[in-house]
């Protein structure tokens, strides 16, 4: 038999946001037998991880699986909540943002694009002042992407909601948790969001094959008088057997498995200790690269993301050139500049199934790289985060 691949020494070292690593925890669970998806035990199955979702998303509302990418679950809020020829309101914060208006777009629905400079997030004062001068309503959602893969940067959810109440509007809050969920702070009722969509294979530390979509009272009563078409994406085919831990075609089951272990991964350690690793990996990760005198791509502080950090090459240096030399001499994979940023940054993943002496490695891979690609920098970023993470460690919770 030909062989695809050599494989070095040693294991690789995947540091794009996504998909990310898979824990030993989780592949094993996925390594079970597949089991009758119309038995009992699988009834089982499907209601503890319908039922453990709703923790995760931080929701009392109905939590939707669906086997696909989360771009499936883009296309199933819209098709579940919208009518052809409906107004959405839309942020472009990134490639990603920019992707989920297309999928509007081929839908049909009539999209206004709030342009973004991919270095900043979702604006509120602006989607408060176009709610405001939408005295008709006739705009029927507005989407966000909460954690723009592409950039780096967060969008404040929380504000973005206050706009809605502020003017009173009654459109539809939908957002985009596809590289958050898991590892940044997200609450879907006590953010008010209607419709959550989210991916397997980011914070949830599964391989890429599921999709989410978190639906509240309100958007559960908008799909019963929409028209846009779907049968797959279907909310009431699917809360109609769900209810049992079924489903109404055949799903993912081994990848279920994987999730089952996944949510107890992240219930074990506790949401609030997930989110505060993530933030304190971020931290130590842009200390490092200021400290090798390059530019992170997010402009505020406060939109820093916790998941991943996109950092901008000097002028005249070739992003994809240093990915390369990266990959080919240390064995580690870095995220690509999307669209308008291809070969101008390179991405950093610093979340999933992620400690201390795992971003140590990374953030040397990095350092050693920008020597071997003769990129201008400053030498000592590794060091920096290194300090960083000595103050700032605690004792583990358990010995493995």
């Amino acid at each position: 038999m030909m062989r695809l691949h050599s494989h070095p020494s040693g294991r690789h070292f995947l540091q794009i946001p996504g998909p990310t690593n898979v824990p030993d925890r989780v592949l094993r669970a996925m390594d079970n037998p597949t089991i009758d998806h119309r038995g009992p035990e699988f009834g089982e199955l499907g209601k503890a991880v319908l039922g453990g979702m709703k923790k995760i998303f931080q929701t009392e509302s109905d939590v939707i699986i669906y086997p696909a990418s989360g771009t499936g679950g883009w296309e199933a809020a819209l098709v579940n909540t919208m009518s052809p020829g409906d107004k959405v309101l839309m942020a472009e914060t990134g490639h990603f943002a920019t992707l989920w208006k297309r999928i509007a777009d081929r839908l049909g629905l009539q999209v206004e694009f709030q342009q973004g400079d991919w270095r900043h997030g979702a604006d509120p004062r602006q989607i408060a002042e176009r709610l405001a001068a939408d005295t008709a309503h006739e705009i029927k959602a507005v989407c966000v992407v909460h954690n723009e893969t592409a950039t780096g940067v967060v969008s404040d959810v929380q504000a973005v909601r206050r706009a809605l109440d502020d003017t009173g509007h009654p459109a539809l809050l939908m957002v985009d948790t596809i590289s958050s969920l898991g590892s940044v702070q997200y609450r879907h009722d006590a953010w008010g969001v209607d419709v959550t969509v989210a991916g397997s294979q980011k914070g949830l530390m599964l391989p890429p094959g599921l999709a989410f979509n978190a639906i509240s009272a309100k958007a559960l009563k908008a799909s019963a008088s929409a028209k846009l078409p779907r049968s797959y994406w279907d909310w009431k085919e699917m809360l109609a057997i769900n209810a049992s831990g079924y489903f109404p075609y055949t799903p993912a089951t081994n990848l279920l498995y994987g999730l089952y272990e996944a949510i107890g991964m992240l219930l074990d350690e506790g949401l609030d200790n997930v989110f505060a690793r993530h933030q304190r990996h971020a931290e130590a990760t842009r200390r490092a690269v200021r400290a090798w005198g390059l530019e992170i791509l997010c402009l505020k502080p406060e939109e820093y993301s916790p998941a991943l950090t996109a950092v901008v090459m000097p002028e005249g240096h070739s992003a994809d050139a240093l990915r390369k030399t990266i990959l080919t001499h240390f064995n580690m994979s870095l995220g690509q500049g999307l669209s308008k940023l291809s070969d101008k940054i390179f991405r950093i993943g610093h979340l999933g199934d992620f400690n201390d002496l795992t971003l140590c490695g990374t953030l040397a891979g990095v350092e050693m790289g920008l020597m071997k690609a003769g990129v201008p920098h400053r030498p000592g970023g590794l060091q920096v985060a290194l300090d960083y993470l000595a103050e700032t460690s605690q004792a583990q919770p358990s010995a493995r």
